[in-house]
């Protein structure tokens, strides 16, 4: 099979596509057939060298993938040759085949087609472990989203919507704006332009925002608490804004405040399962029914994927970036 590799470090031009071995479905794996992988900012950091793959893991990018289940290891249960999927990974995306733990698993939703679907396990994953099944976001309180217009950011506002709470986005250009405000977002913040501790504030009655996923770490610590409404619970889910940044105690305590910082990537396996089978439950209905959908920017050759990395770095897409084996 082909794949993209990274002999060395470095930029977009580093994500080499070679012929490789094909893996093998060890216990509880499926192989699958690749039909499409999407590009996250994780693939970055590990095309950098700042984002080693776990244990075990696929030395190649790509945290989710979709495609058609090719073979089945031992002790598979509920899975068989020929299923569409989609899956959540801890690496090997950015191949014509991969290995998944079959608790990683998900059907491609009703009426959507396999490629489409390669978008979903780790924008849906990530959104529902963080905003509900650690921020317990309720109905009727206000999710503050930093990067709206992101795949995250994308998927955090329609689900939010979907279970009755209200929306406030942060972006960089009134397009991507715009496009948060088809979702669903009820309140839009440039963040070239406007300071959205003010404005969270102004839309909330000078409450603050009950629950904030946030993508950039160090840069946003402060004024995310400061955003915080009392009993108000901070996700951070990314570190674009560094990792190192002063937290007031005080003003968290304050508030009664909560900071939590995850990542899925290196999870164990019955956690993601535990993730994944929640994300079936709960979120696979309102794709099937057409509540919530999958936001696509475009597609590309998964052999260019240097081409999808340049406009990831860029920050010129809305939604994801796939990447199609062809």
């Amino acid at each position: 099979m082909h794949a993209i590799t990274i002999p060395e470090p470095g930029g977009p031009e580093a994500l080499v596509w070679a012929e490789v071995p094909d893996p093998e479905p060890g216990d509880g794996e499926v192989l699958v057939d690749v039909a499409a992988g999407a590009v996250n900012r994780a693939d970055v950091l590990q095309r950098q060298g700042f984002y080693d793959p776990p244990p075990g893991a696929s030395p190649y990018p790509g945290l989710e993938c979709s495609g058609r289940i090719s073979a089945v290891g031992p002790g598979v249960s509920g899975w068989a040759v020929g299923d569409e999927v989609c899956a959540l990974l801890g690496g090997g995306g950015y191949a014509e085949k991969v290995a998944v733990p079959s608790g990683q698993l998900l059907p491609v939703p009703d009426g959507m087609d396999v490629t489409t679907a390669a978008g979903l396990p780790e924008v849906v994953c990530t959104v529902w472990s963080n905003v509900f099944m650690v921020a317990h976001l309720r109905p009727g309180e206000t999710l503050l989203v930093h990067g709206g217009s992101s795949g995250i950011g994308t998927m955090a506002i329609q689900l939010a919507k979907a279970v009755g709470a209200r929306v406030a986005v942060t972006a960089g250009s009134a397009e991507k704006l715009d496009r948060c405000a088809e979702l669903g977002a009820d309140v839009l913040i440039n963040y070239r332009e406007q300071d959205f501790v003010e404005e969270i504030r102004s839309a909330t009655g000078g409450a603050g925002a009950d629950v904030i996923l946030d993508i950039m770490g160090a840069k946003y610590l402060d004024r995310n608490v400061k955003a915080l409404a009392t009993n108000g619970r901070l996700a951070v889910i990314g570190l674009q804004g560094g990792n190192k940044g002063e937290l007031n105690l005080g003003a968290l305590l304050a508030k009664r405040g909560a900071v939590t910082a995850t990542s899925l990537r290196g999870r164990p396996a019955d956690e993601k399962a535990a993730i994944v089978a929640a994300v079936r439950e709960h979120v696979w209905p309102l794709l099937s029914d057409g509540r919530i959908r999958a936001v696509i920017d475009s597609t590309v050759p998964m052999r260019d994927a240097a081409e999808a990395h340049r406009s990831l770095d860029a920050s010129r897409h809305i939604g994801k970036i796939l990447l199609t084996t062809d």
